[in-house]
């Protein structure tokens, strides 16, 4: 007979299983596709002990989006924060886009389960991309009041940039191979980050 000596999860590591497993199963079968009996079985908890800790599937979904972008967002807001010049862009659009790649499922997750969850939506709207453009926006305009960027409006500055990280972090899956070498990806954050800071136009002389 064999005897664990190990201590039960706590409820925190309990939760933290359940939007794991949920990550996985809502990014593989969708989240209508995926049962609450099934979360259960992935994350190796009683189905009731789901209920436990969320009042229903939708609150489960809707942590794991959000969640999983504060997390993201914080990890930008970081970068900006401790960048050694107003230049390095192009190291950013590369920390991110390896991060997003790891965050796969949950990018998943978001985008295509809130096209049908306005609630989804709107929260991802309210608590993660609202609070990003504010902190990008702030950023920028410090920027050009040091005489780094160019006066223009920082709202609009805010929102390309966080643009063309959206589309960093989903380029394996669209404008790269999905296997992509660093190399390859350095070479994408690059360029990203040249053409926001220099434009698409020769300069004239």
């Amino acid at each position: 007979m064999r005897i664990f000596n190990q201590s039960p999860p706590s409820e925190t590591e309990t939760k933290k299983r359940i939007l794991q497993a949920a990550q996985r199963l809502f990014a593989r079968s969708g989240y209508d596709g995926t049962t609450t009996r099934d979360l259960a079985a992935a994350a190796g908890v009683a189905e009731g002990t789901l209920f436990r800790h969320f009042d229903n599937k939708k609150a489960i979904l809707i942590e794991v989006a959000t969640e999983g972008w504060v997390e993201l967002l914080t990890d930008l807001l970081t970068e900006l924060s401790e960048m050694g010049s107003y230049k390095a862009v192009a190291q950013v659009m590369r920390r991110r886009m390896l991060n997003i790649r790891e965050n796969s499922d949950m990018m998943r997750v978001c985008f295509l389960e809130a096209q049908f969850h306005p609630d989804l939506r709107d929260r991802i709207q309210l608590e993660v991309i609202g609070k990003m453009s504010e902190v990008a926006e702030a950023f920028f305009e410090t920027a050009m009041e040091k005489g780094v960027y160019r006066k223009m409006n920082p709202k609009i500055v805010a929102q390309v940039f966080l643009g063309m990280f959206a589309v960093a972090g989903f380029s394996q899956n669209t404008i790269m191979e999905p296997n992509a070498s660093p190399q390859q990806m350095q070479e994408m954050a690059e360029g990203l980050a040249d053409i926001f800071l220099n434009g698409v136009l020769v300069k004239d002389e």
